[in-house]
Formats: structure tokens, C-alpha cells, sequence
């Protein structure tokens, strides 16, 4: 490794020396990690010692463990002059993260999205060297990836809570009843459950009650002899006697009409169904996991669900929270996705701006994970071969105001009319449509809120 970083830091210098040129800055660290935590290699331009040097380590460390840009300006105080610093992270592989930090004084103009912009334009020599310095030689100890697939990505309390019930509920043959808002990923979770249980190599079958009209649904699930209907021309097996070993997945049980409700409820009790048309039954052995997005204990009361079937199907509950209460695990699902439809894209390594990821941070996405997936893939397809996912790239939904990437020229009125543009898309999000309590709310009449609404033309 010491002849290989020999070989090359003389050449990493130059790379340094000249980004630093072409965007304008006092200073330039790299820095290497070794599993998030170990620093294994370190380079700065000029190689002089910082005084700064444990806030950029710090600014460094950030970037690569959370794998985002960063655009931060530290004010002047009474012991030092105020800096502006750029951060971009580096995925070199095999358990090793790095980043590029420049950082100048506030003298010049703090770094904006264009110069994010020439910088991941210009990182891939040093991403290269990387792979060559450090790559071939990190300890046998990082742990790899596990091989198989995580249904919930996220640190939060509850994507923790779901993983530990998927593995106790994994072996079990009592039914599982998966609830959640739509777009949370619950027939992902059935098919981990499965893919990690005893039943994992016997078929999984999966069917959604809202997907199929109710008098077709009744010969998909159990099947019909010939002649049973008009049109039963050959003997039909159902998709339950399919599942038989395996695991059958309900999906929207909530959907399901009450005739077919006493059905299931029969099969559950006595593990046999009857084809229609048929008068002999048949064995079959099949996990149950239903899933719904409908508050079925409303549906009992209304006389929609029976309730013995609720009592059946639930015997093991699993909650999914929506996207907008793990708010914490959202950098991990835009990270993953981007990596995901990048890769299935061709294309290389996308960062999101600062702006466009407060804009994501800040949306409830009432679609969840579908939602997001939906609208990461839109964004790389938009913004083409530039590496860079901006504010301007998002839907409306996302980013109504149409707010736009900052440009290089920053002054004081395009500084301050960019901060009052934002306060005010925030106030409008969070006090509502009403402009009396809006107004109210951050401390203006209602002529000033309206005088400021259409300099900026927002309604």
C-alpha cells in the first residue's frame, strides 16, 4: 500500500492543486475511512496544517457516513474569520468511504450548487486513484453486506422493530396480519418472511383482493371443475391449492366480500378447501399472511369483515409505519434508490443538492416508498448525465414554489430574497391555506404577508 500511495501522491497533489483552482479555494482535504470509523488515508492541498482541521474531519466524516453533499458556511466569530465549505462523498467499495472537503474564507462568495456541480464533474480521477490506493487493501474484518434482501430499509425504532418480527414469525405456521398504509412495502415483507422461513423453497403466491372483480375471485382462489360455470371447460386449480407448502399472500383482505369471507374463514379452521363444483375437499398446507391498508375493526362495525376471520387472520400482527413518521430512515431509502435506478440506468454516481434534499426531508409523501421510488427514478431520468439531482428536477408536488438551485453569483438582495422566498414557502406549508394565520404566525399583517406573496410570486 505505501509503495502504491507513493506512486501516486504526487499526481493526487496536482488533482488537489487544480481543483482548487477551478473552484476557487484556500484549501482541499480528501480523506478515507475504513467501515465508517478508521481514517486510512488522508491528503490535503497545500499540505500545510489547518487550523480548521477537526471541523473538517468532522464536515468529511459527515459526508461519507450519510453518503450527501454538503454545503455548509460557518459565520466569523471572535477567534476566527467565517468559511464556507463543499463536501462530496466518495464510494470507493469494499468498506471504504471517503470525501472531498474544499473550503475557503468568507472574503470570497460561499460555494454554491454550481460549484457542487464542477465538483462531482471533476471527482472521478481522484475516485480512480482511490480505488487503486486503498481498495485492494482493507482488512479481511469489514463485514459484508448480507447476501439476503432487506424489506425495510432504515434505522428508526420501528424499522428495527419490524426486521426483529420478521425473524421470530419467519418459522411459525400461524397466519400473519401485515397492516399498513398503501405504498409501505407490505407484500415486501410477506415475501421476506417467506424467503427467510422454513417454507422458502416451496412456491410463494400472492393475489389482490381489490385487483380481481368479486365473482371472478372465488375460481382464482379455490379453483373449478369443468363444467362447474359457462365457460369452465377444464378442471382449474386455485391459486390457494398452488400455494400448498408455501405461503399464500392476501393482499387488501379488507376487499374481500362476506361469502368469500365465511370461505377463508372454513379453510383456515379445518386447512381443506373445496373446488367450486366439486363436492370432495382437498388438503392443502399453506402459510397465511394477509395484508390491508382499511382499519378492519371500522369495517366490522360497519358489517363489512367478519370478525372471527379478523381474530383468525391476526394472530400475529405486524404494524407499517408511514413514510412520513420515520422521517430518519429517509436518507438511507433516497440513498438506496438512487444507487438502485442509477445502476439500472447506466449511469454513475448521483448526489442530490442540499436544497433538493430539504425539499425531500421536508415533503409527507402520502404515496410512502412507492412514492418516493416513483419520483427518485423521475429525477435521474431528468437530469440526464449531469450527476446532480436539483431542487429544479422535482415534481411539483414536492417542490410547489418551483424553487431553483442557487447560482454562483451570490449577493447580499439575491441572498436575502432567496431566504424570504424560502421562509415563506415554509410558513405556507406549515400554517396552511389560511393567510390570516399565516400572517399571525410569523409576525406580519396581512397587507405585508400579501405585499411579500406577490414579490415572489407565490400564492
Amino acid at each position: 500500500m505505501e509503495r502504491n500511495i507513493f506512486r501516486f501522491d504526487s499526481f493526487l497533489t496536482r488533482i488537489l492543486e487544480a481543483l482548487g483552482e477551478e473552484i476557487p479555494s484556500s484549501r482541499a482535504d480528501l480523506m478515507v475511512f475504513e467501515a465508517g470509523e478508521r481514517v486510512v488515508f488522508r491528503k490535503s492541498w497545500p499540505c500545510s496544517a489547518s487550523s480548521k482541521a477537526d471541523h473538517v474531519e468532522e464536515l468529511l466524516r459527515e459526508s461519507a457516513q450519510e453518503k450527501r453533499p454538503l454545503l455548509v458556511d460557518r459565520p466569523s466569530d471572535a477567534g476566527s474569520e467565517g468559511t464556507s465549505y463543499l463536501c462530496l462523498p466518495l464510494s470507493i467499495g469494499e468498506g471504504a468511504e471517503g470525501a472531498i472537503c474544499l473550503s475557503r474564507d468568507n472574503s470570497s462568495p460561499p460555494f454554491s450548487s454550481e460549484d457542487l456541480e464542477v465538483l462531482v464533474a471533476l471527482s472521478s480521477p481522484i475516485l480512480l486513484l482511490l480505488q487503486r490506493i486503498v481498495g485492494p487493501h482493507q482488512s479481511k474484518n469489514v463485514s459484508e453486506p448480507a447476501s439476503s434482501f432487506e424489506p425495510i430499509i432504515g434505522s428508526s425504532r420501528s424499522s428495527r422493530l419490524i426486521r426483529v418480527l420478521i425473524e421470530r414469525v419467519k418459522d411459525t405456521d400461524a397466519p400473519v396480519f401485515i397492516y399498513g398504509e398503501s405504498g409501505t412495502g407490505k407484500e415486501l415483507i410477506a415475501r421476506s418472511i417467506h424467503e427467510r422461513g422454513a417454507r422458502r423453497n416451496r412456491p410463494f403466491v400472492a393475489v389482490n383482493c381489490g385487483a380481481i372483480p368479486d365473482h371472478l375471485l372465488e375460481s382464482e382462489l379455490f379453483g373449478h371443475a369443468r363444467g362447474a360455470f359457462t365457460g369452465a371447460l377444464r378442471d382449474k386449480v386455485g391459486l390457494i391449492e398452488e400455494a400448498h407448502g408455501g405461503t399464500f399472500f392476501l393482499d387488501e383482505v379488507g376487499d374481500l366480500s362476506l361469502p368469500l369471507q365465511a370461505k377463508l374463514l372454513r379453510l383456515l379452521q379445518e386447512k381443506e378447501i373445496r373446488r367450486i363444483g366439486e363436492n370432495r375437499t382437498r388438503r392443502v398446507d399453506v402459510r397465511f399472511i394477509s395484508a390491508t391498508n382499511k382499519n378492519i375493526e371500522a369495517e366490522i362495525e360497519r358489517g363489512n369483515f367478519r370478525v372471527d376471520l379478523y381474530y383468525r387472520l391476526r394472530i400475529l400482527t405486524i404494524e407499517v409505519p408511514p413514510l412520513r413518521e420515520r422521517k430518519g430512515d429517509l436518507f438511507l431509502l433516497i440513498d438506496h434508490f438512487i444507487e438502485k435506478y442509477a445502476r439500472e440506468l447506466r449511469k454513475g454516481k448521483v448526489y442530490l443538492t442540499p436544497g433538493a434534499l430539504e425539499l425531500m426531508m421536508e415533503y409527507p409523501w402520502p404515496g410512502n416508498v412507492r412514492e418516493l421510488q416513483n419520483e427518485i427514478q423521475r429525477c435521474l431520468i431528468l437530469c440526464g448525465d449531469g450527476g446532480l439531482i436539483k431542487e429544479e428536477h422535482l415534481s411539483s408536488r414536492i417542490n410547489p414554489f418551483e424553487r431553483a438551485s442557487p447560482s454562483a453569483s451570490f449577493n447580499y438582495h439575491q441572498a436575502k430574497a432567496e431566504f424570504e422566498r424560502r421562509f415563506l414557502a415554509l410558513a405556507l406549508r406549515r400554517f396552511g391555506p389560511s393567510k390570516t394565520r399565516t400572517a399571525e404566525g410569523v409576525g406580519l399583517t396581512r397587507q405585508g404577508l400579501f405585499r411579500l406573496l406577490r414579490k415572489h410570486k407565490l400564492k
